[in-house]
């Protein structure tokens, strides 16, 4: 009676599952071309590995019920050591399943491409050859995001809008720690790291309202690092924009490195107007004054380095402003001046000399991100988004 008892108690928790049918599968309910691609991918070897998976529990389910101690009947064979047909079917089986998945995956994995350019808006209908993609500028901050949209003038704060079946091009980056850029419904999650782009081509389908969030731990308000994805037909979007438009709140390069710093839980912010050079100062690591960019310091590198007037720049190389003065007080609090490097040997020195140096010219390439200022050494010094240097 009581091992009765005891199993109707454990049935009462059946019904409490039936609160997981509320919860929202949105990726495998995706609203945009590339997550419907990547949903059918999932539930694809999702299968293919059940064929294997199923049939395997299933036999050792049987194999252990027909072998049981109190069935006599079952063929006792101590001396059994080689079955040729099954071995045929244990390596065979996994064997076609492994090509399978691997030429799904292969092609997968150029289709869906985030780097790559859509050609298709949905299944049936193929991005016309004069479309012109909405460009957005993500960049994750401490803790929250920061899209801006080139082509309008205009950014926002924890909220993103698009226009639905318009090809969607995000340039992904970060001002703070790695992070990752993840809207279910649209596509999967895309890395976002500082002084690094990388890219996602996408498209939303439906209009709707959607969770965007950041998918890789980033510290203390990483819980709440989330933003509203907005999918709006294309009248709704341009309302959207005039809307933005009219706020009169400039996104100075002053009201960024406010807006920098780490807080949480931060409201949405419309911004009506935006500095042109702020995102490739973001990406060049260089938005706060008299701070050296990154693609300066690689055509310097590049040219041969800058000698002994070099050592002018050190400052300008401190970052992270959030820890300068700490390191000044414990590398240079003595008030003895910093050592000078020594005199750098002129471009091309290790190669006469015999030496190993590195081939500029065949790093420029990066796979998943690209970094910027990476041209030939010969090039003139690019232009700086930070004004002050």
């Amino acid at each position: 009676m009581f091992k009765l008892s005891k199993f109707f108690s454990r049935l009462l928790v059946v019904p409490l599952l039936l609160a997981l049918a509320g919860c929202n599968m949105v990726v495998l309910d995706p609203s945009g071309y590339i997550a419907v691609q990547q949903r059918d991918l999932i539930v694809l070897s999702t299968l293919l590995m059940l064929v294997i998976i199923i049939p395997v529990i299933l036999f050792t389910l049987f194999f252990a019920w027909k072998y049981r101690q109190s069935n006599t009947s079952a063929t006792y064979d101590p001396e059994w050591h080689h079955s040729t047909r099954l071995e045929l079917v244990i390596w065979l089986a996994p064997l076609a399943i492994i090509m399978v998945l691997g030429t799904v995956t292969w092609i997968a994995t150029h289709q869906l491409d985030p780097y790559r350019q859509l050609s298709r808006i949905n299944a049936s209908e193929a991005v016309a050859p004069d479309t012109k993609p909405l460009t957005v500028e993500v960049v994750a901050l401490d803790w929250k995001w920061l899209f801006i949209y080139p082509d309008l003038g205009i950014a926002t704060v924890n909220e993103l809008a698009a226009p639905v079946n318009v090809p969607l091009d995000f340039r992904i980056t970060s001002a703070a720690v790695m992070n990752s850029f993840f809207v279910p419904a649209l596509a999967g999650q895309i890395y976002a790291m500082a002084g690094m782009q990388t890219r996602l081509h996408a498209v939303i389908n439906k209009p709707g309202e959607y969770e965007g969030f950041s998918a890789n731990y980033s510290g203390a308000g990483f819980s709440n690092m989330r933003f509203t994805f907005h999918g709006l037909e294309q009248a709704g979007f341009d309302q959207w924009v005039e809307k933005v438009k009219s706020q009169s709140n400039p996104l100075s390069r002053d009201v960024y490195l406010e807006l920098e710093k780490p807080s949480e839980r931060e409201p949405v912010h419309h911004f009506s107007s935006v500095d042109p050079d702020l995102y490739s100062a973001i990406l060049n690591m260089c938005a706060a004054p008299g701070k050296m960019c990154m693609n300066e310091m690689m055509h310097i590198d590049m040219s041969g380095g800058g000698g002994t007037e070099s050592q002018e720049n050190r400052e300008r190389l401190q970052y992270d402003n959030r820890h300068a003065d700490h390191y000044e007080a414990g590398h240079f609090g003595s008030g003895e001046p910093a050592a000078t490097p020594a005199a750098a040997k002129p471009a091309g020195t290790e190669a006469q000399e015999g030496g190993g140096g590195h081939d500029m010219q065949n790093m420029n390439m990066h796979d998943g991100h690209s970094m910027p200022g990476m041209g030939g050494g010969s090039e003139s010094a690019p232009a700086q988004p930070n004004d002050s240097n």
